[in-house]
């Protein structure tokens, strides 16, 4: 980063590459605050220095969607997720495996919100184009399917407002979910 600093105009996209990839790498070292603000740098300069539907400006609001989901800001998550999909939908055939990574990362962050009916949608749509556009048996796919099966179990977990607790039955439902996300991931 420090060479491309030194050697780059200011605006230059390789620069921006660069503030995503260590936003990515202190993302995946939990420092969410420090992520968050090199992911906002490479966005600002691809403001600047791109057109307004390139694709590297998606990855930049998917890279602070993925933040925003991880600190638990989910309005904030969903936004940038939004916007990413909005810029692929304008830049990117209908049918493309990048879009249906931005469906599903919607659909995490309605799935962390608790809301598993609007997580499902995303979810399938995800599916949808996956199964088009990848192998049937690509694990990407498998990833987004095992997602759909989690959120229509959860579905049926949630717990009235009038059962604080959970009861016997419920608690073993829990465990066989959480077996099952053991088994194939979360």
């Amino acid at each position: 980063l420090e060479i491309w600093q030194q050697s780059l105009p200011p605006n230059h996209p390789d620069l921006a590459q660069s503030y995503n990839n260590t936003g990515t790498v202190y993302r995946d070292m939990g420092n969410y605050p420090e992520a968050l603000s090199y992911h906002e740098k490479a966005l600002e300069i691809q403001k600047q220095s791109l057109p307004p539907n390139h694709p590297n400006l998606a990855a930049s609001y998917n890279n602070i969607g993925i933040v925003y989901d991880s600190m638990g800001n989910y309005p904030k998550a969903l936004s940038s997720h939004e916007k990413a999909l909005e810029i692929k939908q304008q830049s990117l055939p209908p049918n493309h495996p990048d879009l249906a990574s931005s469906y599903n990362n919607i659909g995490l962050v309605y799935e962390n919100m608790g809301n598993y009916s609007k997580a499902r949608t995303f979810y399938e749509r995800a599916i949808q184009i996956g199964e088009q556009s990848l192998p049937s048996n690509h694990p990407t796919v498998q990833k987004r399917r095992n997602n759909l099966e989690r959120v229509r179990a959860l579905r049926f977990l949630k717990l009235p407002e009038s059962e604080p607790e959970p009861t016997v039955s419920v608690r073993f439902r829990i465990a066989e979910i959480e077996k099952l996300r053991f088994r194939f991931g979360s």
